[in-house]
């Protein structure tokens, strides 16, 4: 099956990558920003991400769109307009690249999400279900849920079937951020005051995500459905 798949030098993007390219099943085609960037068989190079990226030659005959380039949440944001930012790539970019799909005839765009759509926090032991209303309260997690939005309008407009995946932390080798950070710490072998937090967070390990998004790629229960 021939599929297309977006940020392809990312933590999650990467692995995705790998895994595709050694099954026959698949032809993946990776969008990057360099030739060369990824050990991917298939490269198309493409120079960003926004309203008026031009995805024609990356959309040649694919069948299936993999979504997971994003402006990612930034812990110290610089730009004076941070919220604009992430629309430009996350909602402007996504749903350019999904129209361009349509027209393409591609027949399934699966969106890698976050759950900070979902919000910052629940009640203790009470963790996020598809049943709540989305409470997104940062402008990373603004700008997934206005794609998520504008994705499912355009599903039901055009027919082309939209997967949504809501991801909590994504742990595995590779990892950056505050989860790198933890692991130094713990391997630092200094005494750490876990046990006096009470709270708990959702992980997902990389292989697992990897392994649910290809399932997405072709399953029939997939098509139009949002997951946690």
């Amino acid at each position: 099956m021939n599929t297309l798949l977006t940020g392809a030098t990312g933590f999650v993007g990467k692995c995705l990558a790998e895994v595709l390219d050694q099954q026959e099943a698949y032809l993946l085609t990776c969008a990057v920003r360099w030739i060369g960037g990824t050990q991917c068989g298939r490269e198309v190079e493409i120079s960003g991400i926004d309203a008026d990226t031009d995805w024609t030659t990356a959309l040649i005959d694919q069948q299936v769109v993999i979504h997971a380039a994003a402006r990612a949440h930034i812990m110290k944001d610089e730009v004076s307009d941070p919220l604009s930012e992430y629309r430009k790539v996350n909602v402007e970019g996504t749903l350019n690249l999904a129209r361009q799909a349509v027209e393409a005839g591609v027949r399934r765009f699966i969106y890698i999400s976050s759950i900070k759509v979902n919000g910052e926090w629940t009640p203790q032991g009470e963790p996020f279900t598809a049943e709540d209303t989305p409470a997104p309260e940062d402008h990373y997690g603004i700008s997934k849920l206005e794609a998520e939005q504008g994705l499912q309008e355009l599903a039901a407009e055009t027919g082309m079937e939209v997967v949504i995946i809501r991801p909590p932390l994504v742990y595995g080798p590779g990892v950056k951020g505050n989860f790198a950070s933890m692991m130094k710490l713990v391997g630092r072998e200094l005494p750490l005051p876990l046990g006096a937090v009470q709270n708990s967070r959702s992980l997902v390990a990389l292989d697992n995500l990897v392994d649910f998004v290809i399932t997405c790629i072709s399953h029939p229960a997939a098509a139009n459905q949002s997951f946690w």
